[in-house]
């Protein structure tokens, strides 16, 4: 399960965004300062970090450094109602991946994050080599590239980021069609028949998927 680290000392938003992740079966952190951000983040380091500008104790751009000097290499999407060019270069160069203004929707937020979740997924190696390459859109394993579509790389990254566990289907169908679409049973299957060929292609004896019959799927 992909980890969201939030900070944001705003009760309410805190809140909110902390449920709205939780029904897309994240797993999140929550604080509401800085230096509780530093202590748990480091401790258990979050997949991706959704980290408020104005904090009450310290700059949220301060943190974000202070962060990346501890090890923690997850992607920052910052949340700040300093929405001019300045703020937003000094985000940037404090190490920020992504910038969120508010007021914002928490569609666009979910959004954001899993742009920002795919591109961790695709650079996390599996123990057995197998990497997804986001250059090229394809899985690699050793001198072998097989190339994915977006929707394709989308799945296999949601399966691939947890590897031995199972992903439901609502997760694999928001992973592969994040703006909402209705996908059917059959369009998903569909698609991991597609990526099971193609993943035929690599070395024998690397991971697979493997179907959990009226569940989801499973990387390994």
């Amino acid at each position: 399960m992909t980890t969201i680290g939030v900070c944001e000392d705003d009760a309410q938003l805190r809140s909110v965004i902390t449920r709205a992740f939780k029904a897309e079966d994240f797993d999140v952190v929550s604080v509401a300062t800085g230096a509780e951000a530093l202590r748990a983040f480091v401790e258990r380091q979050p997949d991706v970090i959704v980290l408020d500008l104005g904090l009450p104790d310290v700059d949220g751009r301060d943190v974000c450094l202070a962060l990346k000097a501890n090890g923690v290499v997850a992607p920052v999407l910052m949340l700040t109602a300093r929405t001019g060019v300045h703020h937003k270069v000094a985000g940037f160069e404090a190490g920020a991946d992504d910038y969120l203004g508010k007021p914002f929707a928490l569609a666009e937020l979910m959004a954001r994050v899993r742009v920002l979740e795919r591109r961790a997924i695709a650079m996390r190696p599996t123990p057995e080599g197998a990497r997804l390459d986001p250059a090229t859109h394809a899985v690699v394993d050793g001198e072998v590239s097989v190339a994915l579509t977006p929707t394709e790389f989308a799945v296999l990254a949601r399966l691939m980021s947890v590897p031995g566990e199972v992903v439901r289907r609502r997760a694999l169908v928001a992973a592969g069609w994040p703006d909402g679409a209705i996908v059917s049973d059959n369009t998903l299957d569909s698609y991991v028949r597609r990526i099971r060929n193609k993943l035929s292609g690599l070395p024998e004896g690397g991971p697979r998927v493997e179907t959990v019959h009226g569940v989801g799927y499973v990387w390994r």
